[in-house]
C-alpha cells in the first residue's frame, strides 16, 4: 500500500496551478469561518493549512482539497460560545474538543466503518445541510448589518429585530456590494479570480478608501508567524458536553469529507479509499486542535476546482496548504482592515449555496412523508442541534423503510387452495392441488423474509386448521430472519398440534442454516422435507387419497349390522 494515496509526479503542472487556485478560493472563506466561530480569523487560516495539509498527505481521495467548512463551523461555534465562555480554560477546552473530533474520526478510519457512514437516507441529509445552509445565513445576519456577530443561531434570530431597526448604513450597504459581486460576478471573470475573493478585495478597498470614516467592525489584527502548541485540557464537569461535542464533529466532518469524495470521484472517474479518507482527516483535525485550527473537512467548491484547473493527486492539496501558510507569514498584515460584514457576505452566499434548493422544489412531488421528514430534519438542526436532527431523521427514515418493506414482504406471502388464476404453479401442480379439492394448503413465500413478514404469517396461522395437510415453500426465500423463523416455528407447531400433515420445500443454504439453528428442523421428520414443491404435492396428494379411501372404508356398512 503507498504512503501516500494516489500520489506519484506525471501531473506536478497541473497540481501547481490546481492547489494555488484552491488557496486563493479558500482564503476569504478561511478567514470568514474563523471570525464566524468565535475562534478568529487566524484560527480559520491555521485550519485550512493544518487540515488541508495532512489531510491530503494521509487522507484516501488524491484531488481533494480539505479545510474549514460551513456545517463543522457552525458546531464549533456552539462549543466555542458554550464551552469556551463557561469556564477558565474554555478555549484550551474548544480546541481539545477538536482533538478528540480527529481522534474518533482516526478509530472511524480504523474500525472501517467509511462504507457505514453515508448509508443515511438522503432524506436526512438533505435536511441537515440545508439546516445548516439557514444556520450560517441567521447569525451573518448581524454582522451583515453591522452588529457583532453570534454564534448561537436562537439568540440571532431574537435579535433580528434590534438588527433591522439599528441598521449601520455603511456596514449593510458594503454587505449588499458583497452579495451582488459574489452572485453576480461573470463567468468568464470568475475563470481567473474566484467571486469571494473578488468580493474581499473590492469590499475591503471601497472601506479603506470611500469609507475611511465609518464605523465597520474590522478583523483588526492578525497574529504573525507560526501557531503555539495547544496542550490538551479537560473539565470533568463538561466531560460529558466535551465527548458529545468531539463525537458530533467526528460524524459530521466524516460525512461532510466522504461526501465530497463521491463528488471528487464523479469527476475524476477514479475510486476514493473511505477509510483512509478517515483516517487522513482525523489527523488533520487532531493536529489542527493541537495547533489552535478550526476544525475542518472536504470541501466540495474548492475540490472541484482544483479538480478543474488540472489538479489530481494530494501534491494539490499540499500546495494549496503551503500558498495559505506563505500569506500567514508574509501578508499577515493586508487582512487587518477587511470588513466583518463583507465576510458576512460571503458565508450568507455559502448558506444560500448548501441549502439543497434542488431536493426541496421537487420533494413534495416525489414523498409527502419524505417532505416532511426532511423539513423536521431542518427545523432540529437550526432550533435543537446536529445530533438530535440527525437521530431523530434516521429513526423516522428507517422506520418508513421498515414499513414499506413490510408492506412489500406482506404481499410475497401468498396462501394457495385454488390453483386457478397462479401462474407461478406448473399444471402438475395445478392438477395435484385440484384433485386434493381444498384440502392441501401450500403457504408460498418469497424474497428476503423478515420481521415485517411475521406479522403476516402470523395471521394466516389460523386458516391452517381447515385443511388436512400444510406445505411450507421457502424455494424463493435467500434469507429469513430470527422473528419470520418464530412465526413459521409456530404455524409448524400448531399444525402438528391439529394433526395436520406438514412438508417443508427448498430450505437451502442461509435458511437452512437458520432453520437448523433454531431447532426448527427437527419439528419435521426428513421424509417431509423436499428440494421441490412438485415432490411434496405429490406425497401429500397420496397422503389425501389415503385419508379419503379410510373415510371410505369408515362408511361402508357392517355385515354383522344386517345378522338377524
Amino acid at each position: 500500500m503507498q504512503l501516500v494515496n494516489g500520489l506519484h509526479f506525471k501531473n506536478v503542472r497541473g497540481d501547481l496551478f490546481g492547489g494555488i487556485t484552491a488557496a486563493v478560493v479558500a482564503l476569504p472563506l478561511a478567514l470568514a469561518f474563523g471570525v464566524s466561530s468565535g475562534a478568529g480569523a487566524i484560527a480559520g487560516l491555521y485550519g485550512a493549512i493544518i487540515v488541508g495539509f495532512f489531510a491530503a498527505l494521509f487522507g484516501g481521495t488524491p484531488s481533494q482539497i480539505s479545510g474549514p467548512t460551513g456545517p463543522m463551523t457552525v458546531v464549533i461555534a456552539t462549543v466555542f460560545s458554550g464551552l469556551a465562555t463557561d469556564s477558565e480554560n474554555g478555549v484550551a477546552i474548544a480546541f481539545t474538543v477538536i482533538m478528540l473530533a480527529g481522534i474518533f474520526q482516526i478509530l472511524f478510519g480504523v474500525m472501517k466503518l467509511g462504507k457505514y457512514i453515508t448509508l443515511m437516507p438522503y432524506t436526512v441529509i438533505s435536511g441537515f445541510m440545508s439546516g445548516i445552509g439557514l444556520i450560517i445565513i441567521f447569525i451573518e445576519v448581524g454582522p451583515f448589518l453591522g452588529h457583532p456577530p453570534s454564534a448561537n443561531v436562537v439568540e440571532s434570530i431574537s435579535q433580528f429585530p434590534y438588527f433591522f431597526t439599528h441598521v449601520n448604513v455603511a456596514a449593510a450597504a458594503l454587505g449588499i456590494l458583497t452579495l451582488a459581486i459574489v452572485f453576480g460576478s461573470p463567468a468568464k471573470l470568475t475563470r481567473f479570480i474566484p467571486s469571494p475573493l473578488l468580493a474581499l478585495i473590492i469590499g475591503t478597498l471601497v472601506a479603506i478608501y470611500f469609507l475611511p470614516d465609518s464605523d465597520l467592525p474590522l478583523i483588526g489584527e492578525i497574529p504573525k508567524g507560526l501557531p503555539s502548541l495547544q496542550l490538551p485540557t479537560f473539565n470533568i464537569a463538561k466531560l460529558r458536553s466535551i465527548m458529545g461535542y468531539g463525537l458530533m464533529l467526528a460524524v459530521l466532518g466524516s460525512i461532510d469529507s466522504l461526501l465530497t469524495s463521491l463528488v471528487a470521484d464523479n469527476i475524476t472517474r477514479t475510486s476514493h479509499d473511505s477509510d483512509r479518507e478517515l483516517i487522513g482527516q482525523g489527523i488533520g483535525n487532531l493536529i489542527s486542535g493541537l495547533f489552535g485550527g478550526l476544525p475542518g473537512a472536504g470541501a466540495t467548491m474548492r475540490t472541484v476546482i482544483n479538480v478543474k484547473t488540472g489538479g489530481k493527486t494530494p501534491i494539490s492539496g499540499m500546495i494549496h496548504a503551503l500558498v495559505l501558510l506563505i500569506i500567514v507569514l508574509q501578508a499577515g498584515s493586508l487582512t487587518e482592515n477587511i470588513p466583518h460584514t463583507v465576510l458576512a457576505g460571503i458565508l450568507i452566499k455559502v448558506g444560500i449555496d448548501i441549502i439543497d434548493w434542488s431536493f426541496i422544489k421537487r420533494a413534495h412531488q416525489i414523498s409527502v412523508k419524505a417532505t416532511g421528514l426532511m423539513y423536521l430534519v431542518i427545523f432540529l438542526t437550526v432550533f435543537v442541534d446536529l445530533i438530535t436532527a440527525v437521530a431523530v431523521g434516521v429513526f423516522f427514515a428507517n422506520l418508513l423503510t421498515v414499513k414499506s418493506l413490510s408492506d412489500l414482504q406482506s404481499t410475497r406471502v401468498q396462501a394457495i387452495t385454488d390453483p386457478d388464476g397462479n401462474t407461478d404453479l406448473t399444471m402438475a401442480e395445478k392438477h395435484i392441488l385440484k384433485q386434493a379439492q381444498g384440502k392441501i394448503l401450500l403457504f408460498n413465500l418469497s424474497g428476503p423474509m423478515s420481521f415485517g413478514a411475521a406479522k403476516t404469517i402470523s395471521q394466516r396461522m389460523g386458516i391452517v386448521s381447515k385443511f388436512e395437510v400444510l406445505i411450507l415453500d421457502l424455494s424463493d426465500v435467500p434469507l429469513i430472519g430470527v422473528t419470520a423463523s418464530l412465526a413459521i416455528e409456530n404455524m409448524i407447531k400448531d399444525a402438528c398440534d391439529r394433526d395436520r400433515k406438514v412438508f417443508l420445500v427448498g430450505a437451502t443454504g442461509r435458511v437452512k442454516e437458520r432453520l437448523q439453528k433454531m431447532k426448527l428442523l427437527k419439528l419435521l421428520p426428513p421424509e417431509n422435507r423436499y428440494s421441490e414443491r412438485i415432490f411434496a404435492l405429490q406425497e401429500a396428494g397420496t397422503y389425501i387419497e389415503s385419508v379419503n379411501m379410510k373415510m371410505q372404508d369408515n362408511k361402508k356398512p357392517s355385515k354383522e349390522k344386517f345378522k338377524t
